[in-house]
């Protein structure tokens, strides 16, 4: 169930189509946008040209393009969540420790926004980047965060962004997530077990505030061959564990 505005205004719905169409297309001309949203070109040409003059498109040849402007809006957001500058240095030191990908997501409308990711000598590409939105129930990042919100808060996550499949192995039913949560909350961290991505694990914690409050979570991914034995089950868990405490006594005293 989307949430909807109660008086929504049609032209920032319809500028909003227009930026996103560019993201997805990579860029795209007026008349392959035309075609893709199904606006008159002249239409376009309005709306391209006000975001345009605003630094928010750029233009290359008769190819138009979302602008580095919004990089501007997503940093200045980004500085919003306390979480970020107190976790930033322990998620890059989980990476030159273990070698591997660590990350911090928080969430927000019901959706994981990746605020950091450091990459270790060993991490793979996963092709998420900062700023990628995912769904909470299929990595072990959100399901660490949906481990400790209120039960209300979670139905509404589920009610307004559902629970689709990632890959065969993501959990796809309120009654599975239940539980998983239940083992989440048991263990004090969460496992994705190629719920996102195939042939890959991901170990996750949150991070709470002094009152137990979710305030993001961080985690380390690998590929399955190397997240297995004690290294998956005991080394890893503690690693993050430990840094995660770090983060979580600097946010109480800061």
């Amino acid at each position: 169930m989307s949430k909807q505005a109660k008086n929504p205004v049609g032209s920032i719905e319809t500028m909003f189509e227009v930026i996103y169409a560019l993201l997805d297309l990579g860029g795209a001309g007026v008349t392959e946008l035309s075609v893709y949203l199904d606006i008159p070109k002249s239409t376009l040409h309005n709306y391209l040209s006000t975001l345009r003059q605003e630094d928010f498109v750029r233009k290359e040849g008769s190819t138009y393009r979302v602008g580095i402007r919004f990089l501007e809006l997503g940093a200045a957001a980004r500085k919003q969540y306390p979480v970020y500058e107190i976790a930033r240095p322990e998620v890059n030191k989980i990476a030159e420790e273990t070698g591997e990908l660590a990350n911090l997501l928080i969430e927000e409308h019901g959706m994981g926004t990746y605020l950091h990711r450091s990459r270790g000598t060993e991490a793979v590409n996963v092709g998420a980047h900062i700023g990628t939105c995912v769904n909470l129930h299929s990595t072990a990042l959100g399901k660490s965060i949906l481990a400790y919100l209120p039960d209300a808060r979670v139905d509404t996550i589920i009610d307004r962004r559902g629970l689709p499949a990632q890959t065969a192995q993501t959990i796809t039913t309120q009654s599975e997530l239940e539980q998983e949560l239940n083992r989440i909350r048991e263990r004090g961290y969460a496992i994705d077990d190629e719920e996102h991505h195939e042939g890959l694990r991901c170990i996750a914690a949150p991070v709470l505030s002094n009152d137990d409050r979710v305030l993001g979570a961080m985690s380390i991914a690998a590929p399955t061959n190397r997240m297995r034995g004690d290294r998956f089950n005991e080394e890893l868990p503690q690693i993050l564990l430990e840094r995660v405490n770090v983060v979580e006594l600097n946010i109480t005293y800061s």
